[in-house]
């Protein structure tokens, strides 16, 4: 069993999945402007208690590594670190824009998530389901919204968009992308546990993990504060 966490953006996603079987046995998000650091460690003690399942039995503990919300990676990742570290059992890191593609399995388009990374640009990246495996175009990245419409344009393929950069950038989209183009609807729209979850299973699989000490969040870029100190430092 995995319990998968996902804490990226605004929605704070939990989940237990048993790998062996590929179920996902319990699933708790919550889509609110609340500070995760309320609401993520009562999320996974409800979804044991509610199952009836021993925190005992988790294998290893998968998280969106990032990027994302530099708070919210951080509380994910505190939470995942903790829990691991109490176990002894492994962190399985998960790039957040890999779990948001995953939502959209069986989509025969390209599927573009963005999250909303301020300053003009969006966390993103491009994949395609082939068969079963869903395979990356464009690892994830922080650029401009210009410079997503261009490369997919240049696919000439329809493209599905999901993620909270969305209500964001979909008034340049519609005028600026030339191919045709979809918005996710709800319920695969957002961060879901369940398919870092599922990603977090294949990784586990192939040994792709890291002991609780060693895990770290994948920012991409600097924070705000970092910035704002750096750009202090230059302008003396």
């Amino acid at each position: 069993m995995i319990l998968s966490i996902d804490s990226s953006g605004l929605t704070a996603s939990v989940a237990l999945i048993d790998k062996e079987n590929d179920i996902a046995i319990a699933e708790y998000t919550v889509n609110l402007k609340k500070t995760h650091s309320e609401t993520l460690l009562p999320m996974i003690d409800a979804i044991y208690g509610i199952t009836g399942l021993e925190k005992k039995d988790t294998e290893a503990v998968a998280v969106a590594a990032g990027p994302g919300s530099f708070t919210g990676l951080r509380i994910g990742g505190a939470a995942a670190k903790g829990i691991a570290s109490a176990l002894n059992i492994p962190v399985i890191p998960v790039p957040t824009v890999d779990g948001l593609a995953a939502n959209c399995f069986g989509y025969g388009g390209y599927i573009c998530p963005i999250m909303d990374a301020r300053r003009g640009q969006t966390y993103t990246g491009i994949y395609k389901n082939e068969g079963t495996e869903l395979k990356t175009v464009m690892e994830q990245c922080a650029v401009s919204m210009e410079e997503v419409i261009s490369r997919l344009t240049k696919y000439e393929t329809e493209v599905l968009f999901l993620g909270d950069g969305v209500p964001v950038f979909k008034d340049i989209l519609d005028e600026k992308l030339t191919v045709d183009h979809i918005y996710a609807p709800a319920g695969m729209n957002r961060q879901s546990a369940v398919s870092v979850g599922r990603l977090g299973a294949k990784l586990y699989r192939e040994g792709q993990y890291v002991s609780a000490a060693d895990f770290a969040p994948e920012y991409l870029r600097q924070s705000q504060a970092e910035r704002e100190l750096q750009e202090g430092v230059n302008g003396r």
